[in-house]
């Protein structure tokens, strides 16, 4: 079900085809000169956004991320290889006094500034195309 997408991906794995998302560093935490984290603010922008809730957290990224991948690798209405934007984000959800996580995840693609005016349609109805405001992300 995946060979297509991942075969493009191979394709066109060039890092120098990958684009950074565009942010500011808020703040940087490093223990014993390892960088642990990064607090960053990523401004307005269009994102593709998939919310899974499947029994185990990180299934529910991964299925995400693979049907961002379809989407990304031409199954949108260009029918086009979008290029890849790093990071990909995922989004933790909490119960309502935020006490705890839920099962419940949002994974998050930046779309390319060339696409941000008129991003493709997903053919995959689960996924969104979202505006963001101004974002804070923190980055492993």
């Amino acid at each position: 079900d995946m060979a297509e997408p991942i075969q493009q991906l191979t394709r066109n794995n060039n890092p120098q085809e990958r684009q950074s998302i565009p942010f500011t560093l808020i703040q940087r935490k490093e223990k014993l000169g390892d960088l642990l984290y990064e607090k960053r603010q990523y401004g307005k922008a269009k994102w593709a956004c998939i919310k899974m809730k499947e029994k185990q957290y990180e299934q529910s990224i991964c299925l995400g991320f693979m049907k961002l991948m379809r989407y990304i690798c031409e199954q949108n209405s260009s029918g086009l290889y979008l290029g890849i934007t790093v990071p990909i984000v995922t989004i933790v959800h909490t119960n309502e006094a935020q006490s705890a996580m839920t099962q419940a995840v949002t994974v998050a693609y930046y779309l390319p500034e060339v696409l941000q005016d008129q991003p493709p349609h997903p053919f995959d109805s689960d996924i969104i195309i979202e505006e963001w405001p101004a974002t804070i992300v923190y980055s492993r």
